[in-house]
């Protein structure tokens, strides 16, 4: 069982990828916005074993989030897969530079998202 933080700003998303890795067995913590996501990375709660990255989000977009989370060196070595809607190259290419380690557009099959997790935490 891996423990997933899932950081989408849109409700129907966040059930849907819940409700899934619910049923793949997985623990998943959602925040639904950027000053959240922040904070959780800060102040030093649980590392999850694989985070699930929105761009678009509010207060603080997920680029910010995912370079956050590289400069810390608890969670530096944590997977990050981008899912989102933002499908333009420049962005793609900015993720993975970045660090992220994977990148799903929306809309997206579940049960792909599901094998590229397993791919990420196994």
């Amino acid at each position: 069982m891996a423990k997933i933080l899932l950081v989408e700003d849109d409700r129907i998303v966040s059930r849907l990828i819940e409700n899934l890795m619910q049923r793949k067995g997985h623990f998943i913590r959602t925040v639904a916005d950027g000053r959240t996501a922040s904070e959780f990375v800060n102040n030093g709660w649980e590392i999850p074993d694989l985070v699930l990255l929105d761009l678009m989000l509010p207060f603080v977009d997920g680029f910010e989030i995912l370079s956050l989370i590289r400069a810390n060196p608890r969670w530096e070595n944590v997977p990050i897969i981008m899912l989102t809607s933002k499908g333009q190259e420049k962005n793609i290419v900015r993720a993975f530079e970045l660090g992220a380690n994977d990148y799903i557009l929306k809309p997206f099959n579940r049960e792909e998202v599901a094998v590229r997790i397993k791919q990420q935490i196994k």
